[in-house]
């Protein structure tokens, strides 16, 4: 008989899963699914300290304190469409991917709603990792990969082997302050830095160089070249006056292996990966006592130490009284945006980031009809609604929702 995988949601994460056995025989067959919530579990059972540092598990156990609701702010949603069903669904719908959506229970939220609106459909719900996501999709294990934004090599595989690149639906905003749900990135200074505001346009001339092009996707753009004359490396260059004039600046930021810096990238880089030379760059580490070290904690230390430094990171409410959040603008014509919750939220704010629902659609057909009913419950206004229930992500603005409900009708 095979292995029968039972999904638990147990308060905090420490007891999220479970899999009840019956005694399979050792050549019994075991799906993708099974296999990879099994090693999950087997980790669980081992006796001799904690789990492994960066496996599933450990993560869990990690952000279990963070899982419970942490913002009660109450967004308008009546201008996001009421869903309604195109069609009723029957069978499995496969989400595979980000850990985040199963561990705060938004994942099963989500499921237990559309269930019933849908009394046929079953879930496979996969959710270790993001890094799973992409693979998942190209290798035909899941109908939905939920990950944030796509790297190189996760739109390369899927052209390979595929031959085109997965399709992306925004499905919520990244919260604002809350560690691991893809916390907005904000753009600090040092407290005495008497600069307000700055551009996405002098974003790049700061943190990034001189290029010869971009990338979106697997297609490389010429066209967003630049030349070293747009470079910005001292506060006079951002109109600071006297004695800031000729200061250099120092930038900070995440180590370009993270997801955060190629967030990053692509927004104010074009995908270059062209940084200024003279960034420091952090990342995540253990030290020989166990401690862990965040890469935030890293860039904030030097930050307050530092007049002269700027930095992008993952805002967390708690630096508030350390560092000065900058005012941003798409372009110098403005207008600019304080950052705050409500700017995020409605996507004003223009480094807002988001988490998407990826699938795999061949150009010139249509759709998974089950699917596509999934996303389209996702985005609705009963969708969104269980996102600010959640009190992690933020809900879409229903400029956001009706964008992506558009581009979902297209492939239908």
């Amino acid at each position: 008989m095979n292995a029968k995988i039972i999904l638990k949601t147990a308060g905090l994460i420490t007891a999220a899963l479970a899999v009840a056995m019956a005694a399979p025989s050792s050549d019994a067959p075991v799906s993708p699914a099974e296999f990879v919530l099994q090693q999950i579990l087997a980790e669980s059972k081992q006796e001799a300290g904690a789990p492994a540092a960066g496996t599933a598990l450990e993560r869990r156990l990690r952000m279990a304190d963070r899982a419970a609701s942490t913002y009660h702010h109450e967004f308008d949603l009546s201008g996001l469409p009421a869903y309604k069903a195109k069609s009723q669904v029957s069978g499995v719908i496969r989400l595979w991917g980000t850990n985040y959506i199963f561990d705060s229970g938004l994942a099963q939220r989500w499921r237990d709603e559309f269930i019933k609106r849908h009394p046929n459909a079953t879930f496979e719900l996969v959710l270790p990792t993001a890094a799973v996501a992409a693979p998942a999709l190209y290798f035909g294990l899941a109908d939905i990969g939920m990950n944030h934004e796509l790297t190189f090599y996760d739109y390369l595989a899927s052209v390979r082997i595929l031959g085109h690149e997965p399709t992306g639906f925004s499905v919520v905003t990244g919260s604002y302050d809350v560690t691991g749900w893809q916390n907005s990135l904000a753009i600090v200074v040092h407290k005495d830095n008497p600069l307000t505001r700055i551009t996405m346009e002098e974003l790049d001339g700061v943190f990034g160089s001189a290029r010869a092009g971009g990338w979106v996707g697997t297609t490389w753009r010429p066209e967003f070249a630049r030349g070293p004359e747009k470079d910005i490396r001292t506060w006079g260059q951002l109109g600071l006056k006297g004695e800031w004039m000729n200061k250099r600046i120092n930038p900070y930021g995440y180590s370009i292996r993270y997801a955060t810096a190629l967030e990053f990238s692509n927004r104010i880089l074009q995908g270059s990966d062209k940084w200024n030379g003279d960034i420091l760059a952090y990342g995540n580490y253990i030290a020989p006592d166990g401690k862990r070290t965040l890469q935030v904690e890293q860039i904030l230390e030097k930050l307050k130490n530092d007049p002269q430094g700027i930095a992008y990171m993952r805002w967390q409410s708690r630096f508030a009284d350390q560092v000065k959040v900058l005012a941003l603008a798409k372009t110098a014509e403005g207008p600019y945006h304080d950052f705050t919750v409500e700017s995020v939220q409605r996507r004003e704010y223009p480094l807002w980031g988001d988490q998407s629902f990826w699938v795999n659609v061949k150009p010139g057909t249509k759709i998974d009809p089950k699917t596509a009913e999934f996303v389209r419950f996702v985005l609705s206004r009963e969708g969104q609604q269980l996102v600010m229930e959640d009190g992690k992500y933020l809900p879409l603005p229903a400029h956001a929702s009706k964008e992506e409900l558009a581009k979902l009708a297209r492939l239908e």
